[in-house]
């Protein structure tokens, strides 16, 4: 029997589509992953890309889309948050990624120290105008400032020591970057953010920035109430810092303290809050702006944990505390925590108290650009209605409708 030679017919159709999508194959091809996971297909990995795809390329498929803000509605649409993602462990990562090699006769650049600090000190600017202007404006920049910068000197040639430090500045910004999608509500895209950011940290042997990374998926998955799975990851991240620094203890065991509350064990959750305010007692007075952990976020954590137990008023009182605490140029922290303020004063019924606090979150919500901001709006909106006719709610209104016309 004569061989028979089988020919591959390119898919012409695909090619256009991906094209007009600007999407690259390899992003193509984890999306489909990702979904055929969560459809509960087999041979399908939701947190891995396709043979051959680096964890570079993959930086550069999700920095482009996040780019073009038009655009990102496609890949929030299409990547879902996934409750049962598997987390690679510190020793896994530590050599799951490597430097792409260069292509014989192209032109090479080299970094140096330089090169690191330039990232640092980017992603240092970035998370201030993330704190004044919000996560709207502040993504954009850090996604085209890793697609355009930091990946070229991630595949440029360097010494060992700066190529690590270049890998680990690097997982800071894909960390920051993540952390933005996910108070974005693109919680899809800032799950594999983390992913990438995990993978980057291991590579340059960076514990900080992994633990970091794993308490930044715990609250992501806190947020979207996924209780079990937030303690699962903030447990872990406390368990891979060891020697970790007193400000970093306290920022991990704060967060532990929020999912254990969630899982109904109020007597662990009271002992990891006595654990991380004597953390932080012993930091000293500098306020990292990745990661930082201070009195205002400790405050937050309580108002949390109290919150959980069902103690309302202990709660609040909580929350004020964070808020007198909290700097004045974070202007992005001060919406969320008097949106919740108000929301919790409310349901405690203290009307005239939540709709002075509603104020306040209008003062600043007018001028950032925030869909964790848009939520809390909407909710307010929503909250409101059923108190319409009574009098705080009226003289409220006039100042609603002007900052809805803004947003609009």
């Amino acid at each position: 029997m004569a061989n028979r030679t089988r020919t591959r017919t390119p898919n012409e159709g695909l090619r256009r589509l991906l094209e007009q999508a600007a999407w690259s194959r390899s992003q193509f091809a984890l999306v489909v992953n990702r979904l055929g996971a969560e459809a509960g297909l087999p041979p399908a990995v939701s947190d891995q890309a396709p043979p051959g795809v680096d964890t570079v390329e993959e930086i550069v498929d999700l920095g482009r889309a996040d780019m073009d803000p038009s655009r990102r509605g496609v890949v929030t649409a299409a990547g879902l948050f996934s409750a049962a993602l598997a987390v690679p462990l510190f020793s896994e990562t530590a050599h799951a990624v490597e430097a792409a090699p260069v292509s014989p006769g192209k032109q090479t650049v080299r970094i140096g120290a330089g090169q690191v600090e330039s990232v640092r000190r980017m992603t240092d600017k970035i998370a201030d105008i993330l704190d004044e202007l919000g996560g709207g404006h502040a993504r954009p920049m850090a996604a085209a400032f890793l697609v355009n910068t930091v990946v070229p000197w991630l595949r440029a040639e360097a010494t060992d020591a700066v190529r690590k430090d270049m890998w680990a500045a690097a997982s800071d910004l894909v960390y920051l970057t993540g952390w933005m999608a996910m108070y974005e509500r693109a919680h899809g895209t800032a799950q594999t953010y983390y992913l990438k950011a995990l993978k980057l940290a291991g590579r340059a042997e960076d514990h900080v920035t992994y633990c970091r990374t794993l308490r930044g998926m715990s609250l992501q998955a806190s947020n979207l109430g996924h209780g079990a799975l937030a303690l699962k990851l903030a447990d872990s991240a406390a368990e891979a810092a060891p020697q970790a620094g007193p400000r970093l203890r306290a920022f991990l065991t704060g967060q532990q303290a929020h999912a254990t509350s969630m899982v109904g064990d109020h007597r662990r959750a009271r002992s990891l809050l006595a654990a991380t305010e004597s953390a932080l007692m012993k930091a000293d007075n500098r306020r990292e702006s990745i990661g930082g952990y201070d009195q205002s976020a400790y405050a937050f954590h309580v108002s949390h944990v109290l919150y959980e137990g069902k103690d309302l008023p202990g709660s609040i009182s909580a929350l004020q505390q964070a808020l007198r605490a909290q700097p004045a140029n974070e202007r992005q922290g001060r919406v969320h925590f008097y949106a919740l303020l108000a929301q919790r004063q409310l349901e405690y019924g203290h009307l005239d108290a939540a709709c002075d606090s509603w104020t306040r979150f209008l003062e600043d919500y007018e001028h950032i650009s925030s869909a964790r901001g848009d939520e809390h709006f909407d909710t307010m909106r929503l909250r409101l209605k059923p108190y319409r006719d009574t009098r705080a709610v009226r003289q409220l209104a006039p100042r609603v409708a002007e900052v809805a016309a803004l947003k609009s």
